[in-house]
């Protein structure tokens, strides 16, 4: 069988998924990821991804979006990115054994990963024709061989996957803890970026972003999902929608090329345009983002030696 092949900056992938718009489907992600039985029960009984919030998100930005981006060393960042779930297993609370690393929970967690460039056009940009949401879906299954994960769950083309992610919505994903534990952050704390702003004026702040931002990922979900979550979603709030998102399409045309991207993308485009060397050092996260110092030994969590 031969290797598989990294994607490269003539894909829809690269052009979108280290895209700075992404952050605004976190919460999504998040929480259709947990969703899956098996995933949520992971989440529930391993992660202390509730301890670090912000940390644990920008720093997982790195290895995540290197599979993507790291040209021929994408193939090692993946298999980095697998062996973080070697240990993560266990029985649930309703009997039901899980590990992270079973194929369909794995492929699960990527397909809601490799939806992002459509969902980011389709809400915060120009929505991708069906040529190019098959190109998307091809692409992201190139970019799942890197890991090196049972093909078996994966389907083989766009109107299966549309098919494949209709019957997961419906039949296998549940409201659970995980879930619910995600999509509640009227308590987080402060972004690094705002780490000077004073925790009183944080407090106030908190409360009108993390309901906009709740709001926001109630919009993104298919209706399924609202309705399995017991959610309300009128027709007002799906033109406001609508309209802060062709906002921010509008925005984001201005936006210089270089600040568009995640700096482990950014540095992708400078590679292959030669602005750096090919083999030049991979971006990691700053030493801001790294889990605390009695955890960096983890084998569950990305922790580069180097950061900076």
């Amino acid at each position: 069988m031969s290797r598989p092949t990294p994607l490269g900056p003539d894909s829809l992938t690269w052009r979108y998924f280290g895209d700075w718009r992404g952050l605004l489907l976190a919460l999504w992600a998040g929480s259709m990821q947990n969703m899956h039985p098996q995933l949520g029960a992971g989440v529930e009984e391993h992660s202390r991804f509730f301890d670090e919030r912000w940390e644990r998100l920008f720093r997982s930005l790195y290895p995540i979006g290197g599979v993507v981006y790291d040209g021929p060393r994408a193939e090692q960042t993946a298999r980095q990115v697998r062996a973080y779930h070697n240990g993560i297993k266990g029985v649930d609370k309703h009997g039901r054994p899980y590990h992270a690393l079973n194929p369909d929970t794995y492929f699960w967690a990527h397909a809601t990963f490799l939806v992002m460039p459509i969902i980011i056009n389709e809400h915060f940009g120009t929505p991708l024709t069906e040529q190019e949401k098959a190109q998307v879906y091809a692409e992201g299954v190139q970019w799942y061989r890197l890991y090196g994960m049972s093909m078996r769950p994966v389907p083989p083309d766009w109107p299966s996957f549309q098919r494949y992610w209709d019957h997961m919505c419906r039949e296998v994903l549940e409201d659970n803890w995980a879930t619910r534990a995600v999509l509640d952050i009227s308590r987080i704390g402060k972004p690094p970026l705002l780490s000077r702003l004073p925790d009183p004026l944080w407090r106030l702040a908190r409360v009108p972003i993390s309901r906009g931002f709740r709001w926001l990922t109630i919009g993104l979900y298919d209706p399924v999902i609202r309705e399995k979550l017991g959610f309300r979603w009128t027709a007002r709030d799906e033109r406001i929608h609508r309209l802060l998102g062709r906002a921010l399409a509008f925005v984001w045309r201005f936006v210089p090329f270089e600040l568009r991207y995640h700096p482990r993308a950014r540095a992708a485009w400078r590679r292959v345009r030669g602005e750096v060397p090919a083999d030049a050092p991979l971006v990691e996260t700053p030493a801001r983002n790294l889990p605390p110092l009695d955890r960096r030994g983890d084998p569950q969590h990305y922790s580069p030696a180097r950061a900076g």
